[in-house]
């Protein structure tokens, strides 16, 4: 899409609304977007009781799927249909009960139908990074939403 800046940051908003409307796992685990822009996404997710795991430290999966969940949000701000064609994460640190953790998604490279997004999970609270996600997209056929419904 081109168009101003304005005009981009507007469309990732109805993006990222519409997306979320319909990802009933993002909002069943608590997150909320919390920054939205073209290659761009900051989620958070409050750690809570029903994600912990049996060593008392939030499960690796739920991190991996905050950390997916904005990858998701970032790749798709454009309102192309973009999925993940691979991904990869590594814990740095424990998360708790009781945390918040935040993933912030960034673009690095976007060429044709492919794009590399680097993801930084860490706790609000500490600023302590609790894990490292790197996610390859594919660009599919198709827009997120109608560009009439912008």
């Amino acid at each position: 899409m081109t168009g101003s800046p304005a005009a981009a940051q507007r469309l990732a908003e109805a993006v990222a609304k519409a997306m979320l409307a319909q990802d009933n796992a993002s909002r069943a685990l608590g997150m909320v977007i919390e920054e939205i822009g073209p290659g761009h996404a900051r989620l958070s997710m409050p750690v809570r009781d029903d994600m912990i795991n049996g060593h008392e430290l939030c499960h690796g999966g739920l991190i991996f799927t905050l950390a997916d969940s904005a990858f998701a949000f970032a790749c798709n701000a454009r309102n192309e249909v973009t999925v993940a064609a691979g991904a990869e994460i590594h814990f740095v640190s424990s998360a708790r009960k009781g945390e918040t953790l935040v993933a912030e998604a960034r673009e690095r490279a976007a060429m044709g139908k492919s794009g590399i997004y680097d993801i930084e999970v860490s706790d609000r609270g500490s600023g302590r990074v609790v894990a490292l996600f790197r996610g390859r997209s594919l660009r599919l056929q198709g827009n997120v939403i109608a560009e009439g419904k912008i």
